[in-house]
C-alpha cells in the first residue's frame, strides 16, 4: 500500500518523536527529514491523493501512543479550510499543487477581528512548519490549477484534537474536532 520511503520516514518519525527535545528542535528534525522524503515524486499511493467533497485529512499513520499522527491533505481547486488552529506542532510538505496559507495572530479576545501575521505560498517540494506552540492559527487553501496535496505530520492524533474553528471578522472561536477521512478506493 505505501511507499517503502514513506514505511522508513515513518519509522524516522517515531524516532526523533520519542528522542524528544525542543518543539524547534523536533519540528527542525522532520522538517528536514521531510525534504529528503519530498525528493520522490511517487511518494504517496493515488488513492490519498483524491480530492473529497470538502478538504481532506486522511490517515496515513497514527502512533500507537497517538505522540504523532501523520496525514496525507488534499484540497481540490477552490477548496479551503476555516481559519483553525491545532493544539500541537506540525510540519508540512506540498507534493502537488500549491498551498496558500494565511496565518494569523491569536485574538486576545473574542469581539477582535483577526490580524494577518504572514501570507504565503508553498509550492511543491517546499517543506514548512506550519504550526507551533507559539504561532497556531491559519487558512489554507489551494492556489493551483489542479489540486493541492502535502503530506503533513502532527503531534498529536490530529484526527481527535480538539480545535477551535475561528471566525475572522470577530475572534469568536468553536471547538471543533475534524475527523479522518475514509481512504477512497480507486475506480477499477
Amino acid at each position: 500500500m505505501k511507499n517503502p520511503e514513506l514505511e522508513t520516514f515513518i519509522k524516522d518519525v517515531e524516532q526523533i518523536v520519542h528522542e524528544g527535545g525542543t518543539e524547534e528542535a523536533l519540528t527542525g528534525k522532520i522538517a528536514e527529514r521531510m525534504r529528503h522524503l519530498l525528493q520522490n515524486d511517487n511518494v504517496l499511493p493515488p488513492q490519498y491523493r483524491q480530492p473529497n467533497p470538502k478538504y481532506a485529512l486522511y490517515p496515513l499513520y497514527v502512533a500507537d501512543d497517538e505522540s504523532f499522527s501523520v496525514a496525507a491533505a488534499v484540497w481540490d481547486v477552490g477548496q479551503s479550510t476555516p481559519v483553525h488552529d491545532h493544539g500541537t506542532w506540525g510540519v508540512i510538505g506540498v507534493v502537488q499543487g500549491t498551498e496558500h496559507e494565511i496565518q494569523y495572530t491569536s485574538p486576545s479576545n473574542e469581539n477582535e477581528e483577526l490580524i494577518t501575521c504572514n501570507d504565503r505560498y508553498i509550492q511543491k517540494g517546499e517543506v514548512v512548519v506550519c504550526c507551533s506552540s507559539e504561532q497556531d492559527l491559519h487558512k489554507v487553501q489551494c492556489a493551483s490549477e489542479n489540486p493541492c496535496v502535502g503530506i503533513h505530520v502532527y503531534g498529536g492524533n490530529i484526527g481527535k484534537i480538539e480545535r477551535h474553528i475561528y471566525d475572522p471578522h470577530t475572534g469568536k472561536k468553536r471547538a471543533s474536532v475534524s475527523p479522518w477521512v475514509p481512504v477512497p478506493s480507486l475506480p477499477q
